[in-house]
């Protein structure tokens, strides 16, 4: 078994269906135009709503949520979708915020998804710094995930949060073969801030997959919010400057339809 369905929701909201599996990433479902405050001095804007209403989902077995305190990663609607999932997979903070079927992933922990007639998907927690050195205090935890089930041909498929390029996601590469990645980007940046930027920028996306070298990148998170600072154009310029073929393993999905992945 090799091949997976990924929906492009919006965002960072996907829906990965392997194996009678349906995981859904960071849920937002909320109209645009609806303006949210982030840490103190930020906020940002909805500007584009779902590709898909929650109400046309399958049921959810599994929620994976990078992180629980920005509205951009879980607004008010996707909330109301977390009690009616199997379970919810999260930091471990996010699940003492959530209660209810919320469940903590510290990095590098795991936990098994099983149920009778499905295969097995293991879901490891991985590091995430979402800003710079020292800015946990201020935009929270978080953290990436890596989906390992029988049958993966070329790897994991590892969503990586939002994150920048250090260390921790550095690790990953070093750790484990990367098949697949939902790669959050946009190089979210705020006026106060300035040039600082809490996700990755295209270069860095660049940088990162050099060092992971996964098969397949699927771009999420760079579109439908005014905090972003790069789009899929900023992206596919770095990507045309990359020199060792780097861009032929983006792959850009169409909003509100599933595509066959090969993981």
């Amino acid at each position: 078994m090799t091949d997976v369905r990924v929906t492009h929701i919006g965002g960072p909201t996907a829906l990965i269906e392997v194996g009678g599996w349906r995981l859904l990433t960071d849920p937002t479902f909320d109209p645009p135009g609806r303006r949210y405050a982030f840490a103190p001095g930020t906020s940002s804007r909805k500007t584009a709503g779902p590709a898909r209403p929650s109400s046309e989902l399958p049921p959810v077995d599994a929620v994976l949520l990078t992180h629980d305190q920005h509205a951009d990663n879980l607004d008010a609607a996707g909330r109301a979708l977390l009690p009616g999932a199997g379970v919810v997979l999260t930091t471990p903070s996010g699940a003492r915020r959530l209660g209810g079927n919320a469940r903590g992933l510290a990095p590098w922990a795991a936990r098994r998804l099983d149920s009778p007639g499905r295969p097995p998907v293991e879901v490891t927690a991985t590091p995430a710094r979402h800003g710079p050195l020292l800015s946990a205090p201020l935009v929270g935890e978080v953290t990436g995930f890596a989906l390992r089930w029988p049958g993966q041909r070329h790897g994991v498929l590892w969503v990586s949060g939002d994150t920048v390029l250090y260390e921790g996601v550095r690790e990953v590469g070093r750790r484990l073969t990367v098949g697949t990645v939902l790669l959050h980007l946009g190089a979210v940046g705020f006026p106060l801030t300035g040039p600082v930027r809490y996700t990755l920028t295209a270069a860095r996306a660049v940088e990162l997959c050099r060092a992971v070298r996964p098969h397949t990148v699927l771009p999420v998170h760079y579109e439908g919010w005014s905090h972003f600072r790069e789009g899929r154009g900023a992206v596919e310029a770095a990507l045309a400057k990359a020199p060792d073929g780097i861009g032929e393993r983006f792959r850009w999905l169409p909003p509100g339809t599933a595509t066959e992945v090969t993981v």
